[in-house]
């Protein structure tokens, strides 16, 4: 069996179920939805794509919610602080040619994979985002990585920056030419 057949049956078929399943346990359907985000990132690094277009796709509430500018139009308005990560990560996406963009949720992040078209997501969120955004937009190549929320969803959250540097190295270092 190929892994892009496996990968279609885990976002089609047991994905929907666990989530039908998970319906009924908040608990569970978090764990179900961590379940789908490690089997989709071991396919997909298993799958190596090769890709020369990359989308790091950030959540909003990486930003602090203190800070007076609005990054989700324009990301290269921040005034670069260093009181939250966007700082670190727009220069990670700056030195590996990267598309960056930030979303205030599932919708506007479907939209922009949509407008940007490409070949390969680095995608941060919390797991209800990503596990809907992976199924949603299969078979695009996304590795997906969970953000840590110490002050609760939505809300000053973090991100792992070697999770995500291990991410973008993982397609970088697989593109051709």
């Amino acid at each position: 069996m190929s892994l892009g057949w496996i990968r279609w049956l885990t976002l089609k078929i047991l994905y929907p179920l666990l989530m039908l399943a998970g319906s009924f346990s908040k608990n569970r359907k978090e764990a179900y939805q961590r379940l789908i985000i490690n089997l989709n990132n071991k396919i997909v690094k298993r799958e190596r794509p090769r890709v020369k277009r990359i989308l790091l796709l950030l959540p909003h509430c990486l930003q602090m919610n203190e800070c007076n500018i609005r990054l989700t139009y324009n990301i290269y308005n921040c005034e670069r602080c260093g009181r939250c990560e966007i700082k670190d990560l727009i220069e990670i996406a700056d030195d590996n040619h990267l598309s960056l963009f930030v979303a205030t949720g599932g919708s506007l992040a479907r939209k922009i994979v949509n407008e940007v078209k490409p070949e390969a997501v680095v995608a941060v969120a919390c797991e209800n985002e990503l596990s809907s955004g992976i199924a949603d937009t299969y078979p695009l190549p996304i590795l997906a990585i969970p953000n840590e929320r110490p002050f609760g969803p939505c809300l000053n959250t973090s991100v792992d920056l070697e999770k995500v540097k291990e991410a973008v190295d993982f397609f970088s270092k697989d593109s051709c030419c």
